[in-house]
């Protein structure tokens, strides 16, 4: 199945299991930065590493530290391979392009349609990559 990004925040290639969220997450006080581990208690993936994963969000959420949080997972290698979101995400999309001048590693931030967000099938394989000149979501049904 092939999705078409509504807005590419940060571009970039990547490939990854999905790890979809029902609720959005604040990565401060939320994710472990020691280990990439969901650690809210109130969140529906606790316990769940985002770590290589494609993860998908309806919306970020809270302070603005999220950043900084992010930042710390890029340099430490824990951060997911790629962000999907409904809403813009103008928090993590800053982290991403900190870590980019700062230590020369990105990851990808899209939005989708919050059709194609309800579509998607927790832990398939995702791939995120450039057609021509348009970015694309490839998501490998389970089967």
């Amino acid at each position: 199945m092939r999705i078409e990004p509504t807005h590419i925040l940060v571009p970039g290639p990547a490939r990854g299991r999905l790890l979809q969220c029902r609720h959005s997450l604040s990565l401060w006080g939320g994710v472990d930065v020691a280990t990439g581990v969901i650690i809210d208690q109130r969140h529906d993936r606790r316990g769940d590493c985002i770590t290589d994963r494609i993860l998908a969000l309806p919306s970020e959420k809270g302070s603005s530290t999220g950043s900084a949080i992010l930042l710390e997972l890029i340099r430490r290698r824990l951060a997911p391979a790629a962000i999907l979101t409904i809403h813009r995400a103008p928090i993590l999309t800053l982290g991403v392009i900190v870590a980019d001048e700062l230590y020369g590693r990105t990851l990808p931030i899209l939005t989708i349609s919050e059709h194609d967000f309800h579509t998607l099938e927790d832990n398939s394989m995702l791939h995120v990559m450039k057609r021509g000149v348009k970015w694309e979501l490839l998501l490998e049904t389970q089967n």
